[in-house]
């Protein structure tokens, strides 16, 4: 089945589509634990290391401390399928504690924006993820390989949030 097929997995809290063009996906995460506590996790840009799967070889190139605000840029090398590539955000939008977004400016997908939002909720934190992404090959790339590493590491990216923040 086509990872586009799937168009949610509910008790993941994993949502895929696609519209104008774009892939999105979204995650919702009830963390139990306040605001104050799971906002300062994401702003440091180390732990991305932390919630990525080891099969990517993610690797921060930014000299820390990353000093997280608006127009920060973040050097990144990681491994998808043995190939080595290179990836370059930026920061766009930072508001603490409540929002913040990643654009590649370099990398492998033609656009990639990630917007992270944080929600106090009664006993915890809502943590939502929303990224609109265009892969290099299109469609078919995305079908063949692209969309299910995604997938493969948001399921990871929440399974490590649920255990850091149990």
């Amino acid at each position: 089945m086509n990872v586009w097929e799937a168009a949610s997995d509910k008790a993941a809290g994993l949502h895929l589509s696609r519209k104008n063009g774009f892939f999105i996906v979204e995650t919702q995460l009830f963390l139990p634990r306040p605001l104050e506590i799971v906002f300062p996790f994401f702003a440091d840009a180390a732990n991305l290391e932390t919630i990525t799967p080891p099969w990517v070889r993610f690797e921060i190139v930014t000299p820390g401390p990353i000093a997280m605000r608006a127009g920060a840029l973040i050097q990144y090398r990681l491994r998808l399928h043995g190939v080595p590539l290179r990836w370059q955000s930026e920061i766009t939008a930072w508001e603490p504690p409540r929002r913040f977004v990643d654009e590649q400016r370099r990398g492998p997908y033609r656009t990639w924006i990630h917007e992270h939002t944080f929600t106090e909720s009664k006993g915890g934190c809502e943590v939502r993820d929303f990224v609109r992404y265009a892969a290099l090959g299109g469609w078919l790339a995305d079908r063949l390989f692209i969309g299910h590493n995604v997938r493969r590491i948001f399921e990871y990216r929440a399974r490590r949030l649920q255990e850091i923040f149990a």
